[in-house]
């Protein structure tokens, strides 16, 4: 009877090893699934860090980038408008001193009225007022060069152009009327001075009569 039990006895203790054998195998696939779990978070976890740390490689890059180039653009920029205000300023300087000197110039000729003139010096009236006008046109004359060759290609001062002496595209400075007409102002006091004497000279011998 004990050796019919025996065999049983055997096979319950093999069954309880099995049992424990497959818990055991549960317990460590378990164990490997929830490790894997793990090192896949730690992963994911790693490549969120890296991708943070290309994206401030990135942002720090394009910093040192732009910055470079900022700071170029801006230094070579500074540079050329200081330049170009020094220019401009010597330019407005210019176009003062111009602009007085035309006004002065202006004045004279303004201030030439041949009705004033004493008729006794009337060449030396004339001739004063020929150099006026010469002082003026070469003063234009002069001023326009200057100011254009520092005036840019598009930014030029629009100044009329100068003709050389008296000529003009027809060869003359003044048309035959206004040749007439100068003449008539410088002749005109004359005549009257001449037609008064003469009236005068008549009435006199008249009232001797």
């Amino acid at each position: 009877m004990s050796d019919r039990i025996r065999p049983i006895e055997q096979m319950l203790e093999l069954n309880e090893d099995d049992s424990v054998s497959t818990e055991h195998l549960n317990s460590q696939v378990q164990k490997a699934q929830e490790q894997l779990l793990q090192l896949k978070r730690q992963q994911e976890q790693i490549e969120k860090q890296k991708r943070e740390l290309e994206e401030l490689s990135r942002r720090q890059e394009e910093l040192e980038h732009g910055r470079a180039e900022m700071t170029d653009k801006l230094t070579r920029s500074l540079v050329v408008l200081e330049r170009e205000a020094y220019d401009a300023q010597k330019k407005m300087e210019q176009l003062r001193a111009t602009r007085e000197s035309f006004s002065q110039h202006l004045e004279l000729l303004e201030a030439i009225d041949p009705r004033t003139w004493n008729q006794s010096d009337l060449s030396k009236e004339l001739s004063r007022a020929l150099s006026t006008v010469d002082d003026a046109r070469t003063e234009y004359s002069q001023q326009r060069s200057r100011l254009q060759a520092t005036a840019d290609e598009h930014e030029g001062v629009p100044l009329p152009e100068m003709t050389s002496g008296y000529e003009t595209n027809n060869g003359m400075a003044h048309s035959f009327g206004q040749w007439l007409q100068i003449g008539l102002a410088f002749t005109l006091p004359l005549i009257v001075f001449g037609l008064v004497a003469l009236l005068l000279f008549l009435y006199f011998n008249g009232a001797t009569r």
